[in-house]
């Protein structure tokens, strides 16, 4: 017995993933679902699927079990709670939303519906990451006494045109986000491996010195001018980590993360992976580079349908995976890897580490929903 998943927002990001879940074997059915009709009808042809909605709150009247919602960032926290308030199951991308009011409330609505809710971070099926998380439960690590990730990201990287199509006339508003605002790439490269969430942060911000506008305080919705942040975590197994989020960076943009233990280190930079002991050190690109087909050796494809071999994939291996979970999650009524609780504590301190840079760097408690169930 299959779900009928209803696609909202078929955009550039959506592509691969309207296709996977059209593929997927325990999907009975697809609707596709935009308020641009241009873009709904082109895209029901380019796909082959005929059913169609002009609108969120017009496809939650009808049969479908799930919603994946892959539309602006700042409107998933409100989508997705609409949804799980009318029965569905929610897949969101990412991040879960951008304020902790609406992060509470999705919480609340999983626990009081028992829906499921995934969040569809990618990094958490990044090849580097899912060693580290092996070697971490054969504890090879030790204790992991301190980690750091990053997502270096410049502007002149295509975010000129993502924000122009998704703002319209009005694009400098909702442009010049916090860049802490869009934290999960980094975040979850760390706590998922560890399964330590953050507890407080000392956040600091470079104001942007650019003159197109983006960071100004009258420009954008948040008032703000922060165009990189940097941020230093405390964890609840009594390590700490560095996080930096940048927008503005002569770097040829990456989502990368080092994690270091009491017995064992991994590292990955611009020169390669590496394991590293106190008396030795081996190379790790033959494992985790992913070749042509997208996948590396440490990712288990034997798990995947065989319907998605030669379909799409994209951000190291990560797209098939991400919609294999959130169809297995739905159809067999179990949790997911990335369930609501974990997406909250991929989210939420970027939130608060976002208020701290505002602050001067002030340290701030970090406030969290629980782990997975």
């Amino acid at each position: 017995m299959g779900i009928k998943i209803g696609m909202v927002g078929v955009g550039e990001f959506a592509q691969s993933f309207i296709s996977l879940f059209k593929a997927h074997p325990l999907v009975d059915e697809v609707t596709l679902c935009d308020i641009d009709a241009n873009k709904l009808e082109e895209n029901s042809i380019r796909h082959g699927i005929a059913k169609k909605s002009l609108s969120l709150d017009h496809l939650l009247t009808t049969d479908v079990d799930a919603v994946a919602i892959i539309t602006q960032n700042w409107m998933h926290g409100p989508q997705s709670l609409k949804a799980l308030k009318a029965g569905k199951h929610v897949y969101s991308a990412v991040p879960m939303g951008i304020d902790i009011d609406e992060i509470r409330a999705i919480v609340n609505a999983v626990e009081q519906t028992g829906k499921i809710y995934m969040m569809g971070e990618t990094s958490y099926y990044y090849p580097g990451v899912i060693y580290c998380r092996d070697k971490y439960k054969k504890g090879e690590f030790g204790h992991v006494v301190y980690g750091e990730a990053q997502y270096y990201h410049d502007w002149d990287h295509g975010l000129y045109s993502v924000f122009q199509k998704r703002g319209g006339e009005s694009w400098l508003e909702t442009a010049g986000s916090p860049p802490m605002h869009y934290p999960t790439h980094s975040i979850s490269q760390i706590v998922s491996v560890t399964g330590a969430y953050m507890t407080s942060v000392s956040c600091q911000g470079f104001v942007d010195r650019k003159d197109d506008g983006i960071y100004r305080v009258d420009a954008n919705i948040w008032k703000n001018t922060f165009s990189n942040q940097t941020a230093l975590f405390s964890m609840s197994d009594g390590s700490c980590c560095r996080v930096n989020e940048f927008r503005r960076v002569g770097h040829p943009s990456v989502e990368r993360m080092a994690l270091f233990g009491t017995e064992g280190s991994f590292e990955h930079h611009v020169s390669g992976a590496m394991w590293l002991t106190k008396d030795s050190n081996e190379r790790l690109d033959n494992l985790i580079n992913c070749a042509e087909n997208s996948f590396a050796q440490v990712h288990p494809i034997d798990r995947l349908p065989k319907e998605f071999c030669g379909l799409p994939n994209g951000h190291e291996g990560s797209h098939h995976f991400l919609v294999d979970d959130f169809v297995m999650a739905c159809v067999n009524k179990k949790v997911p890897p990335i369930n609501v609780w974990e997406a909250a504590r991929y989210t939420v301190p970027g939130i608060i580490a976002h208020e701290s840079a505002v602050q001067g760097g002030v340290l701030l408690e970090i406030p969290d929903f629980g782990g997975g169930r």
